[in-house]
C-alpha cells in the first residue's frame, strides 16, 4: 500500500510542472478552437464560376418565364370576363363599370366607348387597344357614318362656296389652257388634253363628258365645276350611222379606226340599225358611253 501511495506522491517542484503542463495543453485547446471558428465564418469558394453555363441558366429561366405570361389574342371587348379583365390589367371597378354597362343589353363599338364605359389609363388602352376585335356590322355602320359625314362636309363647302357673294361662273367652252389651270390638280398638260377633247368634240354639251377625259380624276371634276359651267351649248351636226362611211365615223372622238370598222360590218351584215342600244353588242363598243354617245349619232 505504501509502495502504491509512492506513485500518486510528488515533490513541490514536480507538481508546479504538472501544473504548466496542464495549463500548455489548456491554451493549445484553447487556441485550435479558435482557428477552426474563424476557419469556418470565413467563406471558401470552392466554385469556379462558368461564365457559357450560367448564360445558359440564364435563357433558361428566361424562356421559363415567358411561358408563364399571358398571350393576347384579338377578343371582342363586350365579352371580357373577370378573369380576363384581371389578367389584361384592368382593375376590379373598371371591370364591374364594363359589367354594368353591359347589363342593359348595351354594346361597346369603338376602343374611344370603351375608355369613356371602364375609365381605364390611355397606357393600357394603347396596349389593349389593337387587340379590340368587333363584329363586321360595327365596322360597315364606322364606314358609312364617315362616308355620310364626309358628304355633308363636301356639300357644306359646296354651299358655302356657291353662296358667297360676286361669285362668276366662267363658261367652261370659252376657257383656255392657262384659266384652266387655276384648278387644284390641273397642270399645263391636263389644261391642253381638255382643251383638245373638246376641240375634238366641238364644244362640251353635257357635265359627265368631263369624266372621259384621260387622265381627270372626279374630285377634279367637281373642283372644276366650282368655277365653270357649261354656258353655251354647241350645235351638234349629228351623224346618220346608217349612212355613214368609216371615215365618216372616225370623226367622232369616241370611235377610232377599228371600232367605226366593226360598226360598218355590223351594220352591213345585219342591216340598218334600228336602235342605238345595238351599238352595244359590238365587240370594243363602249357601251358605258352609249348614252353620251347618242347625242351625236342619228338612225336617219
Amino acid at each position: 500500500m505504501k509502495k502504491f501511495k509512492s506513485h500518486f506522491t510528488f515533490s513541490k517542484q514536480e507538481r508546479s510542472g504538472i501544473f504548466f503542463l496542464l495549463l500548455f495543453i489548456v491554451l493549445v485547446q484553447l487556441g485550435y478552437l479558435s482557428w477552426l471558428h474563424y476557419s469556418n465564418s470565413k467563406p471558401v469558394n470552392i466554385l469556379n464560376l462558368d461564365t457559357e453555363t450560367q448564360n445558359k441558366i440564364e435563357l433558361l429561366k428566361e424562356k421559363a418565364s415567358q411561358k408563364d405570361t399571358l398571350k393576347i389574342y384579338p377578343f371582342n371587348p363586350n365579352f371580357i370576363t373577370d378573369y380576363k379583365g384581371y389578367a389584361l390589367g384592368l382593375s376590379v371597378k373598371e371591370i364591374d363599370r364594363l359589367h354594368n354597362f353591359r347589363s342593359g343589353n348595351n354594346f361597346v363599338n369603338s376602343k374611344e366607348e370603351f375608355q369613356q364605359i371602364t375609365k381605364v389609363s390611355d397606357s393600357l388602352l394603347n396596349e389593349i387597344a389593337p387587340y379590340f376585335k368587333f363584329p363586321n356590322w360595327v365596322k360597315k355602320n364606322a364606314i358609312k357614318s364617315e362616308i355620310s359625314e364626309k358628304n355633308y362636309r363636301t356639300s357644306q363647302n359646296s354651299t358655302e362656296f356657291n353662296n358667297k357673294k360676286n361669285v362668276v361662273l366662267y363658261d367652261l367652252n370659252l376657257a383656255t389652257v392657262r384659266d384652266l389651270q387655276v384648278i387644284n390638280g390641273i397642270g399645263e398638260k391636263l389644261s391642253k388634253r381638255i382643251i383638245k377633247f373638246r376641240d375634238r368634240l366641238g364644244g362640251f354639251i353635257v357635265k359627265e363628258q368631263l369624266y372621259h377625259v384621260y387622265g381627270l380624276e372626279s374630285e377634279v371634276v367637281e373642283r372644276l365645276f366650282k368655277k365653270f359651267k357649261i354656258k353655251t351649248v354647241p350645235t351638234v351636226k349629228k351623224i346618220n350611222i346608217n349612212e355613214a362611211a368609216i371615215e365618216d365615223l372616225t370623226k367622232l372622238v369616241y370611235f377610232n379606226y377599228d371600232l367605226a370598222s366593226e360598226i360598218v360590218n355590223y351594220r352591213d351584215t345585219n342591216g340598218h340599225f334600228i336602235s342605238f342600244d345595238q351599238l352595244a353588242v359590238i365587240e370594243g363598243f363602249p357601251a358605258k358611253k352609249l348614252d353620251i354617245i347618242q347625242l351625236y349619232l342619228s338612225l336617219k
